[in-house]
């Protein structure tokens, strides 16, 4: 069995970097919001114009980041601020007018070759704490500036105390159509370990709310291996979520990260850090009791009730499609470069306002790079990765992998790697054995 010694980052998308890291054997997925090094990006933000030449060969989505909490949860360590932390200079209430000013920037590095945009997702933070006709208004310029193609995704995530039926009905009107609410766990003793605001009995209202306005798509995250949570904890979790009927579920397994209010307590012996084999239980508790109700996975911490309920903004991402993230703290990607935003609300909005790029740093990855992301993030959806895709090399592993029960032999006989799932408890080690030059 291969034995990584170092973590994987298998996908920057919006905010933040989603990385995989293998303990013992045991693929572990966390997000991790500390953005690489990079070289400094010019001033007016333009890109390479090899970098643009494929724009009009792809989907295009934007990512909107709202860096705005109500309190900050104990596990979280995303790019967020509480009323408190702000500090002046930069407020919810302004908000919009300075993202709008990003997307006209955008549209001026982007230039004329720009498609109209699949897919928009506002994310954070908790974007739902800006009043729905701020909202409604940013995603009015998105239309103005490049254009909704028809049928777009339109996805906001939101906390369940954030929105009420009034809320969500103005979403709807305003052109949203599917909608992420963060349950996380349906036992109160849970969400108080991991410091949530909500109580679990809120969420069959916003859905049913949800549902009434008219959206087409609702979608539950859930984060097991919470201290304290049990078998059982998790069970009822998961039951709940079910019996919401959502249309889509994202589950993530818990990670400590250094200096949130989480990792303190964990260090002072409070609380215990989340056993590795429980999280792998858990993750197969959950795949089970998911399909069995009808969800299938169709990415390694995503489930939806058929294709057309896959997330096709995160499809963007793991496909390596074009977005711009607006907001601070977000990362873009256009053709190989990728560049993040200053983190800070105030300095974000200074640059702005003063007609610069909010890019802190960028990079440009080279063929190589890009080759072996592809194959990082094609293997953990359910659709897989063409074998004929691989070198050599890594084509030289797949009778093993398929023999040890990691990937799928039916799959491999039509020449595609698919994960079972064993295989998706062990990304990290299919990883490293299809790219054996890494």
């Amino acid at each position: 069995m291969v034995r990584a010694s170092s973590p994987l980052v298998v996908a920057r998308s919006a905010e933040l970097c989603v990385v995989v890291s293998v303990r013992d054997g045991r693929t572990l997925e966390y997000m991790s919001p500390k953005p690489p090094e990079g070289e400094a990006p010019p001033p007016d933000g333009g890109l390479p114009a090899a970098a643009l030449v494929e724009l009009p060969q792809r989907a295009f989505g934007i990512y909107i980041h709202v860096p705005y909490c109500a309190t900050r949860c104990g596990y979280c360590d995303f790019n967020t601020y509480t009323a408190a932390e702000l500090g002046g200079g930069a407020s919810a209430a302004s908000f919009a007018t300075t993202a709008i000013a990003e997307l006209a920037l955008a549209a001026r590095v982007l230039g004329d070759g720009t498609p109209p945009v699949d897919t928009v997702f506002f994310g954070g933070g908790t974007p739902t704490l800006l009043p729905p006709a701020d909202l409604g208004a940013l995603l009015a310029a998105v239309d103005d500036t490049f254009g909704l193609r028809p049928g777009a995704e339109v996805t906001t995530e939101a906390n369940p105390e954030s929105v009420d039926a009034v809320a969500l009905e103005q979403l709807r009107a305003a052109g949203f159509t599917r909608i992420s609410f963060g349950m996380q766990s349906a036992r109160p003793h849970v969400l108080a370990t991991l410091d949530r605001r909500h109580t679990p009995g809120r969420l069959p209202d916003v859905v049913c709310w949800a549902r009434k306005a008219g959206f087409e798509q609702v979608s539950v995250d859930l984060i097991y291996g919470a201290p304290g949570e049990s078998d059982r904890d998790w069970a009822a979790s998961l039951a709940a979520a079910i019996e919401l009927a959502p249309d889509h579920v994202s589950a993530y397994a818990l990670t400590v990260e250094d200096g949130t209010r989480l990792f303190r307590r964990v260090r002072r012996g409070e609380l215990l850090e989340p056993d590795d084999d429980l999280l792998a239980d858990r993750y197969v508790q959950a795949d089970e009791m998911l399909a069995a109700a009808g969800l299938t996975n169709y990415e390694v911490s995503n489930w939806a009730s058929g294709r057309d309920a896959w997330c096709r903004h995160n499809l963007g991402y793991w496909r390596g499609d074009t977005w711009w993230g607006v907001g601070p703290g977000a990362h873009s990607h256009v053709g190989g470069a990728r560049w993040w935003n200053v983190r800070h609300p105030t300095e974000y909005t200074e640059r702005l306002r003063s007609g610069r790029s909010p890019a802190q740093a960028r990079e440009l990855v080279d063929t190589d790079a890009r080759y072996v992301e592809r194959v990082m993030l094609a293997v953990r959806m359910s659709d897989g990765l063409p074998a004929a895709e691989l070198t050599e090399a890594g084509r030289s592993s797949l009778a093993e992998l398929a023999a040890t029960g990691l990937l799928d032999r039916a799959a491999l006989a039509d020449g595609r790697i698919k994960l079972t799932r064993d295989g998706r408890l062990l990304t990290d080690t299919v990883v490293r054995a299809l790219l054996p030059d890494l």
